[in-house]
């Protein structure tokens, strides 16, 4: 008789999941307790206006490629993707941007443009940085974080140093123009520390960025969602919405024996949760629970987000698809995420504007904006502070891109701490899940398979790889491999406890 895997959540790790496992033979049940699929990359719809209410970046099209080529697919076959020319732009004062294109040349260039011979510092950065990315997205990211001695092959013991230096020490040893450096110290805000906390070996993000360059698939990032939504019905997996968990059913022997939704219990075999996991945790008599209350308290969490969805009433200018603002402290902002977690004074922000590139994503002459300033987890979050720091971001929007749009609103939607711990039942409101600092890297994250409950296991972005949607996709894979092999040995004692 096959093996029923309950699911819970539908975002990028859950639905990874479900596809490895509905393709081995499982029988595979979602259980989403929002109306729609996605998780945190659902959609957001309004007066003729599309926005990706959760991620709108797409990098590293390799981990995409990779993960539909095991089921003889490719993205192309759910959705098209634009390479972004330019990748981004960086504001650093009024009128006053540096624009990241669409190849390594054009941001050398860029950068010599900046600051005379820093191109050269760039080659070589990059080039370590590509190397990193090989041994880290060929290799080790593919890894369950059950050993420490997954990190220890030829190439990383070359890389030791790497793990004992972070990228903002390798990036201001190298770079003096302040600019230049922040531009690079980026990219690792997406694994969701400081760069004075992230070890140098992710500068493989920086090859992501300037190596492979910034894409945006047709009609937005859901059309990812879509796309696997669509791979996973064909390969059997049953999707249930508005179906919240309640519970997570365990027998005497501590093995699990099913899910309750909706007052109603439902059998299985596994259980998969993708969903945030302290909160999977809640799910668990406290004795099933592996990570104690203060465990989670002394983790280094991603931050977590206020965004606005925006729709204006004409077209924007001197603004790219995807538009960094450093025109504020840096380090300052940061401090107000990880150290003294407080509402930042003057915050850094990111705006989106997709209907640059993508019409169905605004009415014909408007424009579909995406603002987003990142936060500590766990503040203080109300209505009259979001009002206070739309005002304050659109003030210096106006001033920095030397345009008027305030009068230009046609409305707008927020999201913030509050609605992440409702929508997506987030620790403290986290947006991206736990840091990965060097303490908290591969086997020093939370595991993939329980310890205390049989035939219990974890995906997403608070256990291994880490945050981001790549290491989503990933991490549904690297799960899905344990149930297998935990399935396949299980059904071999049996046999062979079976009489002759």
């Amino acid at each position: 008789m096959s093996q029923s895997i309950h699911i819970i959540g539908s975002g990028f790790s859950s639905l990874a999941a479900s596809c490895y496992l509905a393709k081995a033979g499982y029988n595979v049940t979602i259980f989403e307790k929002n109306n729609t699929i996605g998780g945190r990359a659902r959609q957001l719809k309004r007066d003729g206006f599309t926005f990706d209410i959760g991620p709108t970046w797409y990098w590293m099209p390799d981990v995409f490629e990779r993960f539909f080529s095991d089921f003889n697919k490719s993205p192309n076959d759910y959705y098209s993707l634009e390479k972004l020319n330019p990748a981004y732009s960086v504001y650093f004062g009024q009128d006053d941007f540096i624009l990241i294109e669409d190849s390594l040349q054009k941001i050398c260039n860029a950068f010599e443009r900046e600051e005379e011979g820093s191109s050269v510092q760039l080659m070589k950065f990059i080039n370590e940085a590509k190397s990193n990315y090989d041994i880290a997205i060929k290799d080790l990211v593919y890894n369950p974080g059950v050993s420490p001695f997954e990190l220890v092959t030829p190439k990383t013991i070359g890389k030791l140093n790497q793990f004992f230096s972070t990228i903002k020490k390798d990036v201001r040893k190298q770079f003096k123009n302040n600019r230049l450096a922040q531009i690079l110290e980026f990219p690792v805000l997406f694994l969701g520390a400081k760069p004075s906390d992230t070890p140098s070996f992710y500068s493989f993000m920086n090859y992501a960025d300037f190596g492979l360059g910034t894409f945006h698939p047709k009609n937005g990032m859901y059309e990812v969602i879509l796309g696997i939504e669509t791979l996973a019905k064909s390969l059997g997996v049953i999707i249930k919405t508005e179906s919240p968990i309640e519970q997570i059913l365990v027998d005497h022997k501590n093995e699990v024996t099913g899910v309750k939704s909706n007052n109603l219990e439902y059998p299985c075999d596994y259980v998969l949760s993708g969903a945030d996991y302290h909160h999977t945790e809640t799910l668990l008599d406290k004795k099933h629970r592996q990570y104690s209350e203060s465990y989670w308290q002394s983790k280094t969490f991603a931050p977590s987000s206020l965004l606005f969805y925006v729709g204006f009433d004409k077209k924007l200018k001197n603004v790219n698809h995807h538009t960094l603002f450093f025109d504020v402290d840096f380090d300052t902002h940061a401090e107000n995420i990880y150290d003294n977690p407080e509402w930042p004074e003057n915050p850094l922000f990111y705006a989106s504007f997709p209907s640059i590139t993508d019409q169905s994503s605004a009415p014909e002459h408007k424009e579909a904006g995406i603002f987003l300033i990142p936060l500590a987890p766990g503040l203080t979050d109300t209505s009259e502070i979001r009002e206070e720091y739309f005002e304050k971001i659109m003030t210096r929007f106006e001033a920095l891109t030397s345009q008027k749009v305030k009068n230009d609103i046609l409305f707008k939607e927020s999201f913030c701490v509050n609605d992440f711990v409702k929508d997506y039942n987030s620790y403290k409101g986290n947006a991206y899940g736990m840091a990965n600092t060097l303490f908290q890297t591969a086997f020093l994250r939370p595991k993939l398979k329980s310890k205390k409950v049989k035939k219990m296991y974890f995906t997403g972005q608070l256990t291994v790889p880490g945050p981001g949607v790549p290491p989503a996709l990933i991490s549904g894979k690297l799960v899905s491999e344990l149930i297998i092999k935990d399935i396949v040995t299980n059904k071999t004692k049996n046999s062979t406890l079976q009489p002759v």
